[in-house]
C-alpha cells in the first residue's frame, strides 16, 4: 500500500468500511422434511373427501357391509340417479343458491361499504362500532340463536328464504376483512380523488371497490361457505319443505325403508354440496390468498 493510500484509510472511520457480511445460516430442518410434513397434512386433509366420494358410489348393501372400505366393490351411480330425481332435490339446491346469492351479495355491498367508513371515515362513535364488530366476532351463534329467531318471526319472514338469508347478509367476520383491508389503501388517494372533485359514493365504487378485489373475493368465498353449509337455521327457520335448503333437504330425504338411513344419498348430496365450494374456491384462490394477506398488512 502506498503512503498516499495509507493516509486516505487513516482518515476513513472504521464504520464507514464495509465488512463481510456473515455466511447465512442454512436452516436446521431440512426442506425435504418440510415438504414431507405438508404432504402428510395434505393427505389427512383429503382422506375424508375421498371417502365421501368413494362411498358415494357404492349400494347401500356394500356400505353396511364394510362400512370403512375405501374402494366400492362395484361401481355404480344409483345414488346420484336418485339423488337428481327424487322428489324435491331441485328446489332444495334452488333455494340453496337463491339464500347463498342473497347472502354473498349481501356481505360484498354490506361489508364493503361498513370497512371502508370504519377505516376511512371520522365520525363520533367510530372506535365503539368497531369494538361492537370485533365483540360480535367473539360471541357464540347459540347466544344469539333464540332473539335472531323472535326477531326473524316478528318481522313475518318465517319460512322465507329472505329470513333464513337475513341474519347472514352482514357477517361480522367480512366487515373485520373489509376494514381492515380498506385501513391499507392509502389516504392520499382518496384526498386525490376529492380534490378533482369525486363524491363519496364515485369514491367507494369508481376507486375503493377495484382496488379491493382480494377483500371482495375473500368475502365471497367465506359468505357463501357460511349459507351454503348453513343446517341449524335453515332447519329451525323453514317449516315447509318448500322453504328448505339443500342440507336440511337432503337430511330430511335420507331415510330409507324400515326407517334404514340411506347412506348412499347421504354420501352422494355431501359430493354435491361439496362441488360449487370447490369450485368457487379453485377460481378465487389467487385474490383469497392476496385479501387474508391484506388483511394483516395494517
Amino acid at each position: 500500500m502506498t503512503d498516499t493510500a495509507q493516509i486516505i484509510m487513516e482518515q476513513v472511520p472504521e464504520s464507514t468500511i464495509p465488512r463481510a457480511q456473515p455466511a447465512r445460516r442454512r436452516p436446521s430442518v431440512p426442506i425435504a422434511l418440510l415438504y414431507a410434513a405438508l404432504i402428510f397434512g395434505a393427505v389427512l386433509t383429503l382422506l375424508p373427501f375421498l371417502w365421501v366420494a368413494s362411498g358415494s358410489l357404492r349400494t347401500l348393501d356394500d356400505i353396511q357391509a364394510e362400512p370403512g372400505a375405501w374402494f366400492p366393490s362395484e361401481v355404480t351411480f344409483d345414488n346420484f340417479l336418485r339423488l337428481f330425481t327424487g322428489e324435491g332435490f331441485g328446489g332444495y339446491l334452488t333455494n340453496s343458491i337463491v339464500v347463498a346469492a342473497i347472502v354473498v351479495v349481501g356481505n360484498i355491498i354490506a361489508a364493503s361499504a361498513a370497512g371502508y367508513a370504519l377505516a376511512k371515515f371520522d365520525f363520533a362513535g367510530k372506535r365503539i362500532a368497531f369494538g361492537a364488530v370485533m365483540m360480535s366476532l367473539m360471541v357464540p351463534y347459540t347466544a344469539v340463536f333464540v332473539p335472531q329467531f323472535i326477531v326473524t318471526v316478528n318481522l313475518g319472514l318465517a319460512d322465507t328464504l329472505l329470513g333464513i338469508a337475513l341474519p347472514s347478509v352482514a357477517l361480522p367476520i367480512s366487515v373485520f376483512i373489509m376494514r381492515q383491508y380498506a385501513s391499507s389503501i392509502p389516504d392520499e388517494l382518496i384526498e386525490a380523488a376529492r380534490i378533482d372533485g369525486a363524491g363519496e359514493w364515485r369514491i367507494f365504487f369508481r376507486i375503493f371497490m377495484p382496488l379491493a378485489g382480494p377483500a371482495v373475493a375473500t368475502v365471497t368465498i367465506m359468505s357463501f361457505l357460511a349459507s351454503w353449509n348453513n343446517f341449524i337455521w335453515p332447519l329451525v327457520v323453514a317449516q315447509s319443505k318448500s322453504s328448505y335448503t339443500l342440507p336440511v333437504g337432503l337430511a330430511t330425504t335420507s331415510q330409507a325403508a324400515s326407517n334404514v338411513t340411506d347412506y348412499g344419498i347421504i354420501l352422494a348430496g355431501a359430493v354435491v354440496v361439496m362441488l360449487p365450494v370447490l369450485a368457487l374456491f379453485l377460481a378465487l384462490q389467487r385474490y383469497f390468498v392476496q385479501g387474508i394477506a391484506g388483511v394483516g398488512v395494517k
